[in-house]
Parts: structure tokens; sequence; C-alpha cells
């Protein structure tokens, strides 16, 4: 018995060292008494149970890279681009594209990422809407992929986050549109003064986007025109010749978005051209009002112009032109002219009534004789 326990014991060093040696980090417990009891019965049976120490795995890829910022300054701000991508896809295809965001709050930050749909509206002054939880009718957040719902980013420091976008091969042909919402948690400036001191300021969550419009390759219905031409406010009579503002509103009633651009020309009542406008390209969403206004610097003008305005629809060589009829007439102008009468006949009617006029006299009959 004695000679069977030293066989065991010289068998449970030699695997010790054998699990230290070619095991690396695993250490290896041998149920002794067990095997004792076992070699009672003629079995030598050895048991093993392996404890595994933990150690250090190297990082986890997060999924986007990192890069250094031209400077270091504190701007309290981060800034996301592109603002706006547009994308055409086949069906079954995928796309990835690069997004990025700009640390410049003066403090490492977490930034969050969420997929939400948007869509247009029939109100000017609200053009895109951001419909949250909410799905929209041309729905494309499901669609879009992100590595993750967060981002850690240092000061001066810029993530470049790869966003893919992946349509289904059973995708109909037409406009898809989603973003990406990066937000942000900071604390607002707190009140020094002594009555605000104790109290505790709420954190401000900042949110910026990026619209992706997709468009899934196909036969879609495209349709839309120029529904107004007019200037800003609906005036037609200027009294000055400061920059004047042309507001246009394009209404889409199609199922895909368009991209409306053109130009605008400006003639004087005798038909000569005094000046051209590019109109730059700006999309409208489908079933949607799109408004726009296009600024002009003219040189000085005084009297009639017509302003005629051609804008191609976005799709095909289809046009929408529109005329629209204003006067320029500067009130410092005209109020120089009045100024200047009044000061004519006020200096006529002081001539004639302070001097009087004797005309040359004839020879008389008497002299003539």
């Amino acid at each position: 018995m004695n000679s069977t326990r030293t066989k065991i014991k010289f068998i449970v060093c030699f695997l010790t060292i054998c699990a230290v040696v070619f095991g690396g980090l695993e250490l290896v417990t041998v149920n002794v008494n067990a095997a004792v009891t076992n070699a009672a019965v003629g079995k030598t049976t050895v048991t093993t149970k392996k404890t595994v120490v933990a150690t250090p795995s190297p990082s986890a890829d997060p999924g986007y890279a990192l890069g250094t910022l031209p400077d270091n300054k504190v701007y309290n701000d981060f800034v996301v681009g592109p603002g706006k991508i547009e994308i055409d896809l086949n069906p079954g295809e995928s796309r990835t594209i690069e997004l990025t965001i700009a640390n410049r709050l003066g403090t490492e930050k977490t930034f969050s990422l969420t997929e939400e749909d948007f869509t247009g509206s029939n109100d000017v002054n609200n053009p895109v809407v951001l419909l949250g939880d909410d799905r929209g009718p041309y729905s494309l957040k499901d669609l879009i992929h992100v590595p993750g719902s967060s981002v850690v980013v240092p000061h001066a420091q810029k993530a470049f986050i790869p966003v893919t976008i992946s349509i289904p091969a059973n995708a109909q042909p037409g406009g898809l549109y989603g973003s990406v919402i990066v937000s942000v948690s900071t604390k607002q400036a707190s009140n020094e003064s002594p009555e605000n001191a104790s109290i505790a300021t709420n954190p401000l969550v900042t949110r910026l986007a990026t619209l992706f419009f997709v468009r899934v390759t196909g036969d879609a219905k495209e349709e839309g025109s120029l529904t107004k031409f007019q200037l800003a406010g609906g005036k037609t009579f200027l009294l000055n010749n400061q920059p004047i503002s042309f507001d246009m509103i394009f209404q889409n009633t199609g199922d895909v978005f368009l991209v409306p651009q053109g130009q605008i020309s400006v003639n004087n009542m005798l038909g000569s051209s005094v000046g051209a406008i590019t109109v730059d390209p700006w999309f409208a969403l489908p079933q949607s009002l799109r408004f726009r206004e296009v600024s002009w610097a003219p040189p000085f003008l005084f009297g009639r112009y017509t302003a005629h305005a051609v804008i191609r629809r976005g799709y095909g060589s289809t046009t929408d032109e529109m005329d629209l009829v204003f006067w320029v007439i500067p009130w410092k102008i005209i109020l120089a002219i009045f100024i200047g009468l009044i000061l004519i006949i006020l200096g006529l009617r002081w001539i004639i009534t302070h001097f009087k006029f004797v005309g040359k006299k004839g020879p008389s009959q008497s002299d003539s004789r």
C-alpha cells in the first residue's frame, strides 16, 4: 500500500510539473484520496481539476478609429460631418460611409449614436422632421448599421465611424430616408449669483444629425414643380439698393427626393440685363414643400425691373419658368431730389422778391426828330 501511495505521489508530482511547464498558467490539483481508494480495487485513476488564472486581455477593437485635430483649443462644441449624404444603391447592395465626430468640448466625452427616420412636411419653415422612435413612410433606420451605441472621444480628437447601409434584395425602387443622431450631455453654465449658488444645474443634451438620402435604383415616380416666385415678403416696391431676396417654393409630389436648381436673370425696363443669380441645388423630400431664399447684391437700380427664374426640377430636362416685376425707388435719392427742387423754388422766389428787373428803353420819338 505504501509503495502504491509513493507511486501515485510520484505521478502527481510529474503531472503537476508537466502542467506548469506545458500548460502555461493552468494549475492542476489531484484528488489523492480518490486515487488511493481506486488503487485498493486494482485501478489507478487520476482526476484533475483545472483552475485558470485570468490574465489581462488586449482591449477589444471599438469599431472606429481616432485621429488628432489640427489644434487643441476649446471651442465648447463638437462637429459632426458630413451633414448630408446622397447614395444610389441597387437592391441587395451595401455601402459603408465614414461619419466623423470632432470633440472640441475641452474634455473626454461619450457620444451616443442612434438611428432615426425623417420625413418632409408642408411647413416651409420646418422642411425636415425627425421622427424619433416612429417609423417614417420611407423608412431607412433599420437598414443603417453603426459599430456601437456610443463612442468615446478625447478632447481635440476626431472619431471616424463606419456607417453601413444595406438594402434588401427585395427592396422596391424609390427613396429611403434616415439619419444617424449624435448626442452628448454637457453641464449648463452655473449661475454664480449668491441666491442661485446652491441650485444644481440640469445637464444639457445637444443633438446633431447626418441625413442619409438613399435612392434604390429602378423606376420611381419623379414629379415636382416650382409653385411660387416672389420678392421676400411679397413686396413689389423697394426703396433702397440693399441686397434683394427672392423667395421660391418647390413642391415635390413624387416618391423620391428631388434636387432642383437653376438661375434668375434680371432685366431693366429697356430689356438690358443687369444681373444673373445662380440658384444652387437644394433638396425637396417626397410629398412636401421646400422653401428657398436667394440673395442678390445688385448694382445701382432705379426704375422698373423684371426677374425671370428658370428652375430645373431635378429629373430629365424639365424646367419651370416664372417672371416677377418689381420697382426700385431709392428713397435717399428721391428725398435729395425733392429737397433740391424745394431749394431751387425758394431761391427763385427770393431772387424775384429782392431784385427788380428793369428793361432797357428804346429811343423816344422826340429824340428821333
